[in-house]
């Protein structure tokens, strides 16, 4: 759907609480947004007696911007902010909206910064055309 940004947030090897616990801070960081809504997304449903959890799922966000002309940069600033602050492990993001994708993963605070700026640009450009 157009103006969903779907945020995918992991940690290489961290427990499935703790990827929900990053996830629900970073989500109600991103409710004090101009967005219409940040909910989780949901995943598929575990059959009955299965112990495996998909820790991706756990992780995914879906941020409904809608029509501000500013949201997907508010966001990207949470992001970044929220990242640095992450010092013990990094997270790993996976920012998609519409089909562009932008991953995050073991980068100086410089490249981030870089790479989000080129996102938020892109998009800000798409927008403008239409």
């Amino acid at each position: 759907m157009e103006n969903e940004l779907q945020i995918l947030l992991s940690e290489e090897e961290a427990e499935p609480e703790r990827v929900a616990d990053l996830t629900g801070y970073l989500r109600e960081e991103l409710l004090q947004l101009d967005v219409d809504d940040v909910t989780a997304v949901p995943g598929e449903e575990v059959p009955p007696g299965a112990r495996a959890v998909d820790v991706t799922q756990i992780g995914a966000l879906l941020v409904a911007l809608g029509s501000s002309a500013t949201a997907l940069s508010q966001v990207v600033t949470v992001l970044r902010g929220w990242l640095s602050r992450c010092h013990q492990a990094r997270p790993s993001l996976r920012l998609t909206l519409n089909d562009d994708v932008l991953d995050i993963s073991e980068a100086s605070d410089e490249q981030v910064a870089k790479a989000f700026d080129l996102f938020v640009q892109r998009h800000a450009t798409a927008g403008t055309a239409t």
